[in-house]
C-alpha cells in the first residue's frame, strides 16, 4: 500500500525537523524510529525522546486511506540525504516499509505505531505569548550560552522563561556568570494575568535555535504546569519543564557600579582571543588591571610564558586589579552584535556587569576568579 509519494526535498525536510532529537541509544528501542501518520493527503511526522516532542506535517500523501507506522529515523534520513533529486515513494506492506526512487529500493522494517509513547499535552495553559520567530531567536541566542551542562543543580541545565505582561524575559546561569535578555511583546500574554516563570531543559533551547528562522513569522509559547508547547511554521513542538527554583536573577545583577567604561567589543573581543593563547586548558585565568584611560589585559601559564595587552580607554575611575575566566568573556562578547560593549565594576571581589551602551534589555553577570 502506497503512503507518500513527492519530490525527496519534500520529504527531507519535514524529516530533518523531526529527527533532531531521536536517540540512537535509548532504553526504549521505538524511540529511535518516527511515528508517520497518514490521513488521506495529510502526513505527520512525529518524534520524541519522552522529555521532547516534535511534530510537523506534509501534504504529500496517496490514496484515501489512514495508516500509522514507525519506522527508524537516521535509516530512512539517511537514505535521502543519499539520493539524488527526484520522485520518492514509501509504500507499506507486511511490516516492512519500501523506500523507492528511480532504481534504487530500501526495504526497513517498521514497529507498530500503538506501541509508540507520544507524550500526553496539556489541556489548559496558563498564559500564551505570540512574537516574530527572529525575535525568539534573538532572545536564545543572548542566554543560551550561559546555562550549564550537567550540573547536580539540575535546574540551571536550561534557560528561565519569564512571561510579565508585555515583556518576555529569558535567563541562563551556570553559577559562574548570568545572562539576561527581555523583549517587548506587542500584545499583554493572553492567560492568567500574573507573572509565569519557567524552566526550559536545556536539550528543548538548542532545538528550538536549530528550527527557528531569522523571519517576521509568528511562534507562539504555550505555557502549562509542567509542559511548553511551541508552534510555529509547520512545527509544533512540545517538552517537559524543569522542576526546582531557579535563582533570584534580580538580586544576582548588580545595581549602582560607578566603575564603569564603553569599549569597542571587536578589539576587546581579539585581545582576550590572543591573551587566552597563553592561559591553561584548566586554568582559563586571565587578570585585567584597570587605570585611568588603560586596561592591560594579562596570562600566564605553568611554563611561565606571559601574554600582555594594551587597551586605551575612557576611564577615570578606581584602579582595580582583577580576574577572569576569559572563556566566560569571550562567550558574551563572540554573542553580541553592538559595536560597544558596558563594562562596570566594582572592586575586585564583586562580579563584572557587562552591557550595551543604551540598551536596557541585556545583562551579563559574570564572577571573578582569583588569579
Amino acid at each position: 500500500m502506497q503512503l507518500v509519494k513527492t519530490s525527496r526535498d519534500n520529504l527531507l525536510r519535514p524529516l530533518q525537523i523531526v529527527s533532531g532529537i531521536v536517540e540512537r541509544r535509548h532504553t526504549l528501542p521505538i524511540l529511535a524510529n518516527l511515528l508517520i501518520r497518514k490521513s488521506g493527503a495529510n502526513v505527520s511526522f512525529l518524534s520524541t525522546d519522552i522529555e521532547i516532542q516534535i511534530t510537523t506535517h506534509a501534504e504529500c500523501g496517496v490514496g484515501s486511506d489512514d495508516v500509522a507506522t514507525t519506522v527508524a529515523a537516521r535509516k530512512l534520513l539517511d537514505i535521502l540525504r543519499a539520493m539524488p533529486d527526484g520522485d520518492v515513494a514509501l509504500s507499506l506492506s507486511d511490516k516492512r516499509m519500501t523506500v523507492q526512487s528511480g532504481k534504487s529500493r530500501f526495504a526497513l522494517q517498521t514497529l507498530a505505531a500503538e506501541e509508540f509513547p507520544t507524550v500526553a499535552e496539556a489541556t489548559e495553559f496558563n498564559a500564551s505569548v505570540t512574537l516574530p520567530q527572529k525575535t525568539f531567536k534573538h532572545l536564545l541566542a543572548m542566554v543560551h550560552f550561559a546555562m550549564a551542562q550537567q550540573d547536580i543543580r539540575y535546574y540551571l541545565n536550561g534557560m528561565l522563561l519569564v512571561v510579565d505582561g508585555k515583556k518576555l524575559m529569558a535567563v541562563a546561569t551556570d553559577g559562574h556568570r548570568l545572562a539576561y535578555c527581555a523583549v517587548e511583546l506587542e500584545q499583554e500574554a493572553a492567560g492568567a494575568g500574573a507573572r509565569q516563570e519557567v524552566i526550559i531543559p536545556r536539550k528543548t533551547i538548542l532545538e528550538l535555535q536549530r528550527l527557528l528562522e531569522d523571519n517576521d513569522d509568528p511562534v507562539q509559547v504555550q505555557l502549562a504546569a509542567n509542559q511548553i508547547k511551541f508552534t510555529f511554521a509547520n512545527v509544533e513542538l512540545i517538552s517537559k519543564l524543569v522542576e526546582g527554583k531557579f535563582p533570584d536573577f534580580q538580586r544576582v545583577i548588580p545595581k549602582g557600579y560607578k566603575n564603569a567604561f564603553a569599549i569597542d567589543r571587536i578589539k576587546l573581543q581579539q585581545a582576550l582571543q590572543r591573551t587566552a593563547i597563553l592561559t591553561t586548558d584548566k586554568f582559563k585565568g586571565v587578570r585585567c588591571i584597570l587605570d585611568t584611560h588603560t586596561l592591560k589585559i594579562s596570562s600566564t601559564n605553568a611554563d611561565q610564558e606571559e601574554a600582555q595587552e594594551e587597551l586605551e580607554l575612557d576611564y577615570s575611575g578606581d584602579a582595580l586589579d582583577i580576574g577572569f575566566n576569559v572563556t566566560y568573556l569571550l562567550d558574551v562578547l563572540g554573542n553580541l552584535k553592538s559595536e560597544q560593549v558596558q563594562v562596570s565594576l566594582g572592586d575586585s571581589n564583586s562580579s563584572a556587569l557587562i552591557t550595551v551602551p543604551e540598551d536596557d534589555n541585556f545583562k551579563y553577570v559574570v564572577m571573578p576568579m582569583r588569579i
